[in-house]
């Protein structure tokens, strides 16, 4: 009996889960554009006399006000100026912001979270790096670590290159398997870097715990 009773009160929960966004978006909707309608009859009150107002007229006012909004602070003038004011900048600035669509074009990666523990990632960009004056051997990966679920935000971690592999699976199929594995790839695809031998591939790969020549062996027999 407390068995049912458990799964009855887990299916309740699921569809209250389900519902409540759902009817806090009608709520705010609604008292949006109420509230929209009654603003915007106001303002256009005072150049359209009262005889030619209908009601609609207040919610194509505050959309079109939305709208030019949107196109203005497009423009890079305008945001860099707003960068500069203190708490707008961090939202209306000049920074962008990473989108799943941006993800969508980036090389997804897998590299050395911790020397025990690996992670997925996008690459961003490569740096060299420049000691006390002259150019160093060392490269960072500029790699994109996103906050599972939301994928969208995350850090930006400067990571060796020597401990990061490229992957050849699609940024679509990383994205799955980030989202709890609803659907995952049928295997993870390492690639070397552009002018990396394979010899050297080799032996850094076993440092991602992969042994290359002890797969070819297992295969060979």
């Amino acid at each position: 009996m407390g068995h049912f009773l458990k799964n009855q009160s887990t299916i309740l929960l699921s569809g209250f889960v389900f519902w409540l966004p759902i009817a806090v978006l009608i709520v705010v909707l609604i008292f949006f554009l109420n509230n929209v309608e009654q603003i915007g009859r106001d303002f256009l009150v005072l150049f359209i006399p009262e005889k030619y107002m209908h009601y609609g007229y207040g919610i194509a006012f505050g959309i079109i006000i939305v709208y030019v909004s949107g196109v203005i602070l497009r423009q890079p003038r305008v945001r860099a100026i707003l960068n500069k004011v203190p708490v707008l900048g961090l939202v209306f600035g000049s920074g962008e912001m990473m989108t799943v669509d941006h993800l969508m074009h980036l090389m997804p990666c897998i590299f050395l979270l911790s020397p025990t523990c690996l992670a997925y990632g996008w690459i961003l960009s490569r740096e060299k790096v420049n000691f006390n004056g002259t150019q160093s051997s060392v490269t960072l990966i500029n790699i994109y670590y996103p906050a599972v679920p939301t994928l969208v935000t995350g850090q930006v971690l400067p990571v060796r290159k020597e401990m990061a592999i490229r992957l050849g699976n699609s940024s679509r199929e990383i994205i799955d398997l980030l989202l709890y594995s609803f659907r995952s790839p049928k295997d993870i695809r390492y690639l070397p870097w552009e002018e990396e031998s394979l010899e050297d591939f080799e032996k850094r790969a076993v440092s991602f715990g992969l042994d290359l020549n002890t797969s070819k062996n297992q295969e060979d027999l």
